[in-house]
């Protein structure tokens, strides 16, 4: 489970969806389709069009993987920031009902406007 205590950054990269579908189809319920797929080293990170369901493989085979799920609707804040000039890292922040905060940074071609209307829309 994400550590909601221990503000560990999370950088991810935009990946297919090709490179965790097998791990994340057996998850989707009936209808829920991938919107964006962001990976690290070996965790990644999915949005789906009903939640976020981020993956932390563990050991060192990473035989052992733990999901969570977070449906947008527990998101009560969320923030977006885009990358600029010398910064090239977009963030995301959100703060999740009864949870705690979560912060994401993102590298590379990542539309966090996207993700942040995503989110919006499934929040609001």
């Amino acid at each position: 489970m994400i550590d909601f205590q221990n503000n560990d950054v999370i950088k991810l990269r935009k990946v297919s969806e090709d490179s965790v579908e097998k791990y994340i189809s057996p998850l989707l319920v009936d209808g829920e389709s991938i919107i964006g797929t962001y990976k690290a080293i070996r965790d990644f990170v999915v949005f789906t069009d009903k939640r976020m369901i981020t993956a932390n493989i563990q050991g060192v085979t990473g035989k052992k993987k733990d999901f969570t799920t977070i449906p947008y609707s527990k998101i009560q804040v969320f923030s977006v920031e885009t990358s600029g000039h010398f910064d090239i890292e977009s963030e995301l922040e959100l703060w999740i009902s009864g949870l705690g905060k979560i912060h994401l940074e993102f590298t590379g071609a990542s539309d966090i406007l996207a993700i942040g209307k995503m989110i919006g829309k499934c929040c609001l």
